[in-house]
């Protein structure tokens, strides 16, 4: 493998903005040199003047689905998005077909993912009313988590026995990450919504029938089993602002128990937007107020949520244009969660530190992913430049999804990926993917 360096960038990391440049050989972060204009040495050398170098993002949570669901996405092809967006490793969910709720699926998805994945990946096992026997087998050394649908959302995987819940808090050998939302408040708002619209259903009742009550009554639920099984539990993709309520920051995320994930949708959107965007902004679970939002900006300054990722989702437009009662929800993000991210620290809403902090360094905190999500000598180079000042318009043209749409299209964002690196290769270059190596299984460092 040549050696690279990337020279004279600005590098972002741990909290610093650092002038410098970094040299990567045999797929690891060899030296990081301070200063400009140093003399650097190596076969490759890019030029990163007037960009920023930050670790590779760790989306902790995709749907990718495959295998079985096919039409919709491909590892290979939303791996391609994602690193043309930055991410350079991801996790995904088990609501496939088969569904991955024991160990030979898991390995299945393994083997897919070794012959087509740009990018390092991980898998959870899912979890089901009926399969503890299998839970307990979780090599938590290989395995990122345990995902449990407190919420049936799509694929119907539901665990809702009480026995069963608690048995897997307890049982767990790894991060039970769960889908959130109390299913029987949901049946009854949308009986009430059903009968006022006649079944004609606008997308604007959605954050009313998926509600915000719906949420708590399901996080709050899933809060008192960790507590009570000295479970580790993350929250994912939360929504409400009364759901920060059972988080904490008094602790560091190294020392965390309960953990929270917010999704870049949450951040950006809120209900202002339905009458516009419609089915394109439909997620599990809902995009919620203008206050909600509010109040998940502020937990995620304040170190109350612990990490940003999609819920990459992906649904043909074919599916996403039904009425609201067939539309499913769920909609791509992995190649625009980046520059999106970034859009916000542009509008003052958020730091760059703190983006590359809750994308990139976190993830591999919460996961204890080995040697990644950091720019340090003897990690894994996992390494994405940017251009903050390249404008360009989300278009069908320069979208990767295999389902062809984003609920960002139109939208001009001012920074630019111009090259992402995973264990040490440039993957991808302005447009251009070397496609000749694949990505590595994720590691974690878990006693």
């Amino acid at each position: 493998m040549s050696t690279i360096a990337i020279q004279n960038t600005t590098i972002i990391n741990e909290g610093k903005h650092i002038l410098g440049s970094v040299i990567v050989r045999d797929g690891v972060i060899d030296t990081i040199v301070t200063g400009s204009e140093q003399p650097i040495e190596a076969e490759r050398i890019i030029d990163g003047s007037g960009k920023f170098l930050i670790p590779g993002v760790i989306d902790d949570q995709v749907h990718f689905r495959e295998p079985g669901l096919t039409h919709k996405a491909t590892i290979y092809t939303e791996s391609k998005a994602a690193v043309a967006g930055g991410v350079t490793s991801f996790m995904e969910m088990p609501n496939t077909n088969p569904q991955t709720i024991n160990i030979s699926a898991l390995e299945e998805k393994h083997r897919i993912a070794r012959e087509n994945s740009l990018a390092n990946y991980s898998f959870y096992l899912g979890a089901t009313n009926d399969n503890l026997n299998e839970i307990v087998k979780v090599d938590p050394k290989v395995v990122c988590g345990i995902k449990v649908f407190m919420g049936s959302s799509t694929g119907n995987m539901l665990v809702d026995n009480p026995e069963s819940l608690e048995q897997i808090f307890k049982a767990s050998p790894t991060l039970i990450a769960t889908h959130c939302e109390d299913e029987a408040t949901i049946k009854h708002n949308f009986k009430l919504y059903a009968d006022k619209y006649d079944g004609e259903i606008p997308f604007s009742c959605h954050p009313k029938i998926r509600s915000a009550e719906a949420c708590y009554l399901s996080s709050s639920l899933a809060v008192r089993l960790a507590k009570k099984f000295g479970s580790r539990l993350h929250l994912l993709h939360l929504s409400t602002a009364r759901e920060m309520e059972l988080l904490s920051n008094a602790l560091p995320l190294s020392e965390k128990k309960i953990t929270g994930e917010v999704c870049v949708h949450h951040l950006w959107f809120n209900d202002k937007a339905y009458d516009q965007l419609g089915w394109r902004i439909k997620w599990n679970p809902a995009i919620k107020t203008e206050d909600d939002q509010i109040a998940l900006r502020d937990a995620l300054r304040n170190n109350i949520l612990d990490v940003v990722a999609t819920d990459h989702a992906p649904h043909t437009l074919e599916e996403k244009g039904n009425p609201y009662t067939s539309c499913p929800s769920g909609g791509p993000l992995v190649q625009h969660s980046l520059v999106a991210m970034l859009e916000m620290v542009s509008k003052g809403i958020f730091t760059l530190e703190m983006v590359v902090d809750k994308m990139c360094h976190s993830p591999a905190e919460l996961f204890r992913i080995e040697k990644r999500g950091y720019i340090r000598e003897g990690y894994h180079a996992d390494l994405v430049l940017i251009d903050p000042n390249s404008k360009w318009k989300v278009a069908p043209s320069n979208i990767l999804y295999k389902c062809g749409w984003s609920p960002f299209e139109d939208e001009t964002f001012g920074a630019r990926v111009t090259h992402t690196l995973v264990n040490g290769r440039v993957v991808y270059e302005n447009g251009v993917f070397d496609e000749s190596v694949k990505g590595l299984a994720l590691k974690f460092d878990v006693k």
